[in-house]
């Protein structure tokens, strides 16, 4: 079982939605990119959140798009040790400061987690007192969670409430 680390967050300082996943898989490892397995629902179920095809984007053009409307990406595990790409087989998880980039979104208004494994981990994380912007659950946007894009986009959907500029 090999020790993998996280990406860095992708974020500017108008970002009034941070989405927390738990931590790449095999597959974003290797393209250094996240989301990248195509059976990933992330770029899918985002689309109609911020108002743009961001799968039909390259890579680069996703992230600028994100950032554009307002949401910003990062994971819950900085390191950890994992066999393969499933939130299940992670051991040692090591907690990305997550409270420290909340602190440095001004008008942040919703952090959501990117499933169980994100939300559990994130909860422990902000810890009890959290006081901060909203908390949001998303059902998780794996193939390995298999209920289906049409059964996860209203929760997703509920994003975009958060993106509207009311500054």
């Amino acid at each position: 079982m090999s020790l993998k680390h996280s990406f860095p967050p992708i974020f500017d300082f108008e970002a009034r939605v941070l989405v927390l996943g738990s931590l790449p898989g095999d597959r974003s490892l290797a393209a250094k990119r996240y989301y990248a397995h195509p059976q990933n629902q992330f770029w899918q179920l985002m689309s109609p959140v911020v108002g743009c095809d961001l799968v039909t984007l390259d890579y680069e053009d996703r992230l600028a798009a994100l950032r554009a409307s307002g949401v910003a990406l990062w994971d819950v595990i900085g390191s950890a040790r994992r066999g393969g790409s499933s939130d299940a087989a992670i051991l040692d998880a090591e907690g990305n400061d997550i409270v420290a980039l909340i602190g440095r979104l001004p008008k942040l208004r919703a952090v959501a987690f990117n499933g169980g494994t994100a939300l559990k981990q994130g909860l422990k994380l902000l810890g009890p007192n959290f006081a901060g912007p909203s908390v949001v659950a998303l059902p998780s946007s794996s193939p390995l969670h298999t209920i289906g894009v049409a059964a996860k986009q209203p929760a997703w959907n509920q994003l975009a409430a958060f993106l509207l500029d009311r500054t």
